[in-house]
């Protein structure tokens, strides 16, 4: 299965898992009496749309180049993210506006059997983490990534509503309002998470020099070729789930022309072939000294 094909699968779960989640928090709360379990659903539904965005921006980078695209349609993938980030900010948007007006509202404390539906959630939310953050690590996806994190960030929210409703019944008349901290001090996590997430795709967008990894095996992998006695200058960039690379090759500067091309030729096809996650290789041929 493909880096591609499996993002897409990745995708596809999480939509589902957060769609039955979204409502049986979202029923939880309003049953139970918990704003934070309210919170919570709001967020999981800002979840749903985050990942049907990540899941129509997978399918796009799956196009393959063409004229007005010479290096493919991966760039999307980053934008994808600004607008999952951007999902994130308003829920904790929300969320935070909404436990204030609370707070300062008398209400009831929320029911005990709250708790155990957190338990679940808490429980479930941390798996799903783990699962989506091993796929995105695995196919090198920044949106699967952003994805996995707003399973964490869930499960965060979720651990801080168990808290609040714990104080809040357990504490009884006067505490009530715990609940409703709790979902404020969910949503501080969530900005601050929100910006995590953008940084890394910032760094995509921008090309910026973070691969320094990829770089030395790139470097090690041309030295087996016959040939090349070197590297040079070589800048590499992301783009989607993979990278493309610059790169100055040295070599015998009594070779012909053609004998350079063909050298350039097999040098590109070692590295491709060695390094999957490589897609445009551009050699550029240095005459040693």
């Amino acid at each position: 299965m493909s880096d591609e094909e499996t993002a897409i699968r990745t995708t596809y779960f999480s939509i589902v898992g957060n769609t039955g989640l979204a409502i049986i928090k979202g029923l939880a709360g309003f049953l139970g009496n918990s704003y934070a379990l309210i919170a919570d659903a709001i967020e999981s539904t800002a979840d749903i749309l985050a990942s049907l965005l990540v899941l129509f921006g997978f399918k796009y980078a799956k196009r393959p180049a063409d004229a007005n695209h010479p290096y493919g349609h991966g760039k999307i993938e980053p934008l994808i993210t600004f607008l999952v980030v951007a999902f994130l900010v308003v829920s904790a948007t929300i969320i935070a506006y909404q436990s204030i007006i609370n707070i300062e509202t008398p209400h009831k404390s929320p029911k005990a059997w709250t708790l155990l539906v957190l338990g679940v959630i808490i429980l479930w939310k941390e798996i799903s983490y783990r699962i989506v953050i091993k796929k995105g690590i695995e196919t090198n996806s920044t949106s699967l990534k952003a994805d996995a994190w707003h399973h964490r960030s869930d499960a965060v929210t979720s651990v801080m509503a168990f808290i609040g409703i714990s104080i809040a019944i357990y504490f009884g008349e006067g505490f009530e309002a715990a609940d409703d901290w709790a979902a404020l001090f969910a949503s501080v996590f969530i900005l601050y998470n929100s910006y995590l997430i953008f940084r890394p795709a910032l760094a995509e967008i921008m090309d910026e020099n973070l691969y320094n990894d990829l770089i030395d095996e790139i470097r090690k992998v041309s030295l087996t070729v016959e040939g090349v006695l070197g590297t040079e200058k070589c800048f590499v960039r992301k783009t989607g789930m993979k990278y493309h690379v610059d790169l100055h090759a040295i070599v015998n500067g009594e070779i012909s022309v053609k004998e350079g091309h063909d050298l350039a030729h097999k040098l590109k096809g070692t590295l491709r072939s060695e390094i999957p996650k490589l897609d445009h290789v551009l050699i550029h041929i240095e005459p040693n000294k």
